[in-house]
């Protein structure tokens, strides 16, 4: 029997405890095009910074314009003002570092790996490897299905630190009220009905969590965090190291830096489902995580999409004979698979120009 252990992935904290250069499989090849480093420029101006009390609780008409344009130029926006104290914030992260310093046997309670080698995105552990020559992230992550509410799988839901679960499930509840406000909004710019977005969303439509580590790398000019993509969901909402900078966003050719704050900061962006419904009018960003030398980074991202067996297809109403649809309908769990394949096998940060018509 060939050996097959290239399957099963590192723990990446455990490696760079240990190694001094990255294994082969983690270096970014010559024809990723680094020119020798991954240092992303500057942004030209602050991101945009959306006041979410103002933009949903009245018709302030200077909020939606700034969303609009937060949409259309840079993809992706902060919100401020979106009811969760700093508090809460630091707890998730708190619990989040304190999870991934556990002994690693602790973590593996939490493995995504049944049985030790058959992969399941829930769970802790790393992306499926599916080639040999497939280039793995620098980082170890923990994914939780968080929606429906009935649908958790607590076996995967660590019991360290004791705050975790019920830390988690607050910050869920917060969450998905940021991500109901933002959706009426969007679907006021698109002079839609403002529930249209909101009820694409039935009982069964799924939620995940993922919490993010990327330990520090001894190569970060030649190994990224998580490679360029962009993300499947409707909508994504980031809660960022508030010390540790690392997230780039990809725009007209030239990687950006988004800088760390001092406090907690929520970053929403839309992904590739969305982009599908509003037909290309708006469209999801290509991002990466940049690794560091020295230091350990953390983030919590909520990725809010529909039913698996929902058809994903643009909204009739934004269709018209001068706009047809440019994207074929499919089903959201299909557009799933074809969206991971695409990613393990490095085939380009987008998959949308595959499904246009």
């Amino acid at each position: 029997m060939a050996d097959e252990s290239w399957r099963l992935p590192n723990s990446v904290q455990q490696l760079a405890a240990t190694v001094q250069e990255p294994p082969s499989q983690y270096l970014l090849r010559e024809h990723e095009g680094l020119d020798g480093h991954l240092a992303g420029a500057e942004l030209p101006e602050q991101i945009p910074t959306i006041d979410l009390g103002l933009l949903s609780a009245s018709n302030d008409a200077e909020e939606a314009t700034k969303l609009r344009s937060a949409l259309q130029s840079w993809r992706f926006f902060k919100v401020s003002n979106h009811g969760m104290e700093t508090s809460m914030l630091d707890s998730v992260m708190t619990a989040t570092r304190e999870f991934f310093h556990l002994p690693l046997e602790e973590k593996k309670k939490c493995s995504n790996l049944i049985d030790g080698k058959h992969f399941q995105v829930e769970g802790y552990g790393n992306d499926q490897v599916k080639t040999q020559h497939q280039i793995l992230d620098w980082s170890d992550r923990l994914h939780l299905r968080i929606e429906p509410e009935g649908g958790r799988n607590l076996a995967h839901w660590p019991t360290h630190p004791k705050s975790f679960r019920d830390d988690l499930h607050k910050y869920a509840l917060k969450c998905k009220r940021i991500k109901g406000d933002i959706l009426r909004a969007i679907a006021k710019l698109l002079e839609l009905d403002e529930d249209s977005l909101v009820n694409q969303f039935n009982s069964n439509a799924r939620t995940y969590s993922r919490f993010n580590y990327f330990p520090p790398c001894p190569r970060p000019d030649l190994v990224l965090g998580v490679k360029p993509h962009a993300d499947f969901s409707v909508l994504t909402v980031l809660l960022m190291d508030k010390d540790v900078a690392g997230l780039q966003y990809l725009r007209d050719g030239t990687w950006y830096n988004v800088p760390a704050v001092c406090n907690h900061t929520l970053l929403i962006n839309i992904g590739f489902a969305m982009e599908i419904m509003t037909n290309g009018i708006f469209t999801g960003p290509v991002h990466r995580v940049v690794t560091n030398a020295d230091k350990e980074r953390i983030s919590v991202a909520m990725f809010y999409g529909v039913d698996p067996d929902q058809e994903i297809g643009p909204i009739a109403h934004l269709l018209s004979h001068e706009q047809p649809a440019r994207y074929r309908k499919m089903k959201a769990k299909d557009l799933l698979v074809a969206q991971l394949d695409h990613f393990s096998q490095g085939r380009g940060a987008r998959i949308a120009d595959a499904f246009k018509i």
